[in-house]
């Protein structure tokens, strides 16, 4: 099952820290055929406040993502991004293509 990385970030100051780690990150991506989906860009806000860039990085499986966020490469770049952006991160696995809302429904009453 794919799995994705998903980040809003707020308050990135555009500095040599975040312009370095933007250099870097797509070379941490490749060992593990992930790939941005969403990087940040315009939004048309339909309902709620929204603050900050929505970034997405998606991966063949959920082991494949977790290896990347715990490898060395990107370990070693992730401080470029922390000391200069504020945000949340999550890993989540996607669903089947034919997944359906209420597929749900039987988790909950489960």
């Amino acid at each position: 099952m794919s799995a994705y990385a998903v980040a809003r970030l707020t308050d990135a100051v555009m500095g040599p820290g975040i312009v370095e780690y933007l250099k870097r990150i797509d070379a941490t991506l490749e060992p593990f055929n992930g790939h941005f989906l969403i990087h940040g860009g315009p939004i048309n806000r339909l309902e709620g406040a929204w603050s900050g860039d929505l970034i997405m990085i998606g991966f063949p499986t959920m082991e494949s993502a977790r290896a990347w966020y715990e490898s060395p490469a990107y370990r070693e770049i992730l401080p470029l991004r922390t000391m200069n952006s504020k945000g949340d991160v999550i890993l989540i696995e996607g669903v089947s293509p034919d997944h359906r809302a209420s597929d749900i429904l039987e988790a909950v009453t489960a």
